[in-house]
């Protein structure tokens, strides 16, 4: 099978030839169609988080594709044939108290999809049956790759938010992560204030469901939001600190900041004064449970979001990676798909102008 191979954080990827795994007890071998390019990926393949992955492995958790073979054991009702999303959460034990209350994500003996066990930029990969989720009929591969962590996780970050109908929310990063966030925050009834240095992100942010687009390079964000009244709930899912300092500067009296993005820079400084007499909240939001991700797949079906994509090969993945990174990709996600078939088509919304 092809696979992009993390062998060292200082070279780019390697495309290799290897071996087709073989599902063991509780596993199911996934003939992979889709994967999308997440940024998280880019931080493991450069080892630029303070926990890294060990070189050489496959990076890539949201990957969907067929189940071509089952393992021994409990298959959770699994069959050959069957679509599923293979998630960043690709194993917790269930049997911590963690598990034992909703918080599967915070498992201490995880292990996660394209970090700790391979991923799916390759044509196949192993998912533990209890953790990977099925896709829905009338999804498209290349529709639930983002949801399966994009989606997933600003899903769990609005819920985490508290946002309601009376709530201006603030999305600091409106790529990936935050154009799907918006679309939750707006089904919650909530007014969204989308920030962003790239007008093209911006454009996508107000096709989407933003009334509000804030670009820092043109204005003071915390200035711009606070004459707005100031955000009820900031979502940070940006890649720079300053980001997150500015959404927590953006908060109304009684606010929370959610931080969602993991920038490479692990620290940000927050005024203890204004957060004491403003009685402000800060809260981290990591990804979502696999039932979450079926109520975002189930959200998606009924026709209550869109998710803006371009296709790529897998072969193109350094390429890929460089678009991200340079702002120049034409749409938020980036999607690989494993197939011979040229793969440059652009999903976007009616009204928005790819960069």
């Amino acid at each position: 099978m092809k696979a992009a191979v993390v062998r060292s954080f200082a070279r780019p990827l390697a495309l290799e030839d290897l071996p087709i795994p073989q599902p063991g007890s509780g596993q199911v071998l996934v003939r992979v169609e889709t994967c999308g390019l997440c940024h998280t990926d880019i931080h493991a393949a450069r080892g630029e988080w303070p926990v890294k992955p060990s070189p050489p492995f496959i990076p890539g958790h949201e990957g969907v594709g067929i189940v071509e073979r089952l393992g021994a054991g409990e298959m959770h009702g699994l069959e050959p044939g069957m679509r599923v999303a293979l998630p960043w959460l690709g194993y917790a034990c269930g049997v911590c108290r963690y598990c034992n209350t909703g918080r599967e994500t915070l498992c201490p003996h995880q292990l996660n999809m394209g970090y700790g066990i391979n991923g799916s930029f390759a044509e196949y990969a192993l998912g533990y049956a209890r953790h990977v989720v099925r896709v829905p009929d009338g999804i498209s591969a290349a529709d639930a790759s983002p949801l399966t962590c994009a989606g997933v996780t600003t899903y769990k970050a609005v819920k985490v938010s508290g946002a309601t109908s009376s709530s201006v929310v603030a999305v600091f990063g409106a790529g990936g992560l935050g154009h799907l966030a918006i679309q939750y925050a707006r089904i919650t009834g909530a007014s969204v204030i989308a920030v962003d240095v790239n007008p093209a992100r911006l454009e996508t942010a107000l096709a989407v469901g933003a009334e509000h687009a804030v670009n820092p390079l043109a204005e003071d964000p915390v200035a711009a939001i606070q004459r707005l009244g100031g955000a009820d709930a900031a979502i940070s899912t940006a890649v720079s600190p300053a980001a997150f300092e500015q959404a927590f500067g953006s908060l109304a009296r009684g606010g929370k900041l959610v931080c969602v993005g993991l920038p490479a820079e692990n620290s940000m400084r927050l005024p203890i004064f204004e957060t004491v007499l403003g009685g402000l909240e800060v809260a981290g939001s990591i990804v979502g449970t696999r039932h979450d991700l079926e109520e975002v797949f189930e959200l998606h079906r009924r026709g209550l979001t869109h998710v803006e994509y371009a296709e790529r090969r897998l072969d193109d993945v350094n390429a890929s990676i460089d678009e991200v990174l340079d702002g120049s990709a034409p749409a938020p996600r980036l999607v690989f798909r494993m197939s011979a078939v040229e793969a440059t088509t652009t999903h976007a919304h009616e009204d928005v102008v790819p960069a």
